[in-house]
C-alpha cells in the first residue's frame, strides 16, 4: 500500500505542480482514489484518547484503509509550526 500511495502523490505532483493550494492536491489525490478503488476517509477530526475535551482535537487530511494518516502540506519548506501540527 505504501507505493502505491508514493506513486499516487508523485502522480499528482507531476501533473499538478509544484504552486497548488493544499485543496487541490488533496482534490486531486481523492480522485485517484475513487478510481482505484481505495478506502480512504478525507478530513476526519481525530483526539487522543485521554482527551476529554474537543478542544485539541486536530483534522487530519485522509486516513487511508483506517491505518494510514496522511497529511498534504503545500509548502517548499515545512517549519516548525508544520512540524508540531503532524
Amino acid at each position: 500500500m505504501l507505493y502505491t500511495l508514493n506513486g499516487i502523490f508523485f502522480k499528482v505532483h507531476n501533473e499538478l505542480g509544484s504552486f497548488c493550494r493544499e485543496a487541490q492536491y488533496c482534490d486531486a489525490i481523492e480522485k485517484i482514489f475513487i478510481e482505484r478503488h481505495i478506502p480512504y476517509k478525507r478530513e476526519v477530526r481525530i483526539s487522543r484518547e485521554n482527551d476529554l475535551s474537543k478542544n485539541n482535537s486536530n483534522r487530519v487530511d485522509f486516513i487511508v484503509g483506517n491505518r494510514i494518516i496522511i497529511e498534504v502540506k503545500a509548502r517548499r519548506l515545512v517549519g516548525r509550526e508544520e512540524y508540531y501540527q503532524v
